[in-house]
């Protein structure tokens, strides 16, 4: 495909601060938030405080401060002069603007890609990591791209084949994240109902399979069952995505998916509830052996009922 996915370069070579590049607009939009708050907390302000100068509410501080959403240029400037920021920390904290206001690489599928969705995408390519339980299906990032429209094909019922297709080509596109020179390290950890529960005819159920099998022999890649003996009890009933940082914004962020929305999480005693129960969960996890012998099975067991489906369709020809 022929969409350039995210970046993950980070530094100039310059060593120059204004000239480091932060991966994605996203990144920088974090990185920026951490320097306004940073600025706020060295003041000894209140968000009530700054939101003056702004003419905005407390909210509108705290959004900018989780670099939630694109900044505008006229309230950065406004608080680099409340701030009384130095020459130098202003020229950084202006370069950060004008990268967080940058078109991401997945604009151009916005009209496919619901809004609460378009944040994660924007962050996956600048994640140090990303630690996630799913189960329900494959995690999208680990989707082959026939098991992809098999699961969008099944959400989206009445949806044109343009915009499955588009879909598909987000979700493939997001992926190249993994194969970047830098790749974010990924814990994946899958209820063995994933395994059990066929998406897509056979054939797309043992390629997917085989897919993640070859996937967690990466360097970067971890990947987990959850058996349903040892999980009973102990999973959530839905899917959680934690990514952490290492670029100078806030560390670690949450993503839990809804059914029409998402909950991004950010507060310090939230998370730490969340990581607590992802580690509970890889704690129930099979190990890799164990892993790699389900995932075998499931591949050998969803091949022999493809090819005895290939069959029957022959003699019924």
């Amino acid at each position: 495909m022929s969409v350039s996915g995210p970046s993950r370069l980070t530094v100039a070579a310059s060593g120059d601060p204004c000239a480091t590049r932060w991966g994605t607009p996203e990144a920088a939009q974090r990185v920026l938030g951490e320097s306004l708050r940073q600025l706020r907390h060295d003041a000894g302000l209140t968000l009530r405080e700054v939101a003056e100068p702004l003419r905005g509410s407390e909210a509108k501080v705290s959004r900018l401060e989780r670099g939630a959403g694109s900044p505008k240029e006229r309230d950065i400037e406004d608080l680099i002069v409340f701030f009384r920021v130095p020459d130098e920390k202003a020229r950084e904290i202006r370069a950060l603007l004008r990268q967080a206001r940058e078109s991401p690489w997945w604009s151009q599928f916005s009209d496919v890609t619901p809004s609460y969705l378009r944040r994660l995408i924007g962050l996956e390519g600048s994640a140090a990591g990303i630690h996630t339980y799913e189960n329900h299906v494959v995690p999208g990032l680990l989707q082959t791209e026939e098991y992809a429209r098999a699961v969008i094909r099944a959400a989206l019922p009445q949806a044109d084949l343009m915009t499955v297709e588009r879909k598909v080509e987000l979700r493939v596109s997001r992926q190249k994240v993994l194969q970047s020179a830098q790749p974010p390290m990924v814990r994946a950890l899958l209820d063995e109902a994933i395994l059990r529960r066929p998406v897509g005819d056979y054939g797309v159920m043992w390629r997917q399979l085989r897919h993640l099998r070859e996937v967690a022999r990466r360097p970067s890649v971890r990947l987990r069952v959850v058996e349903f003996e040892q999980g009973t009890g102990r999973v959530p009933h839905y899917p959680i995505t934690r990514l952490h940082f290492g670029d100078g914004g806030p560390s670690e962020l949450v993503y839990v998916e809804h059914l029409e929305s998402a909950t991004y999480v950010t507060r310090p005693t939230e998370l730490e509830r969340y990581r607590s129960l992802l580690e509970e969960v890889g704690e129930a996890a099979s190990g890799w052996e164990r892993t790699e012998e389900l995932l075998t099975g499931a591949i050998e067991e969803y091949r022999r009922k493809d090819l005895g489906d290939r069959r029957a369709r022959g003699r019924a020809r």
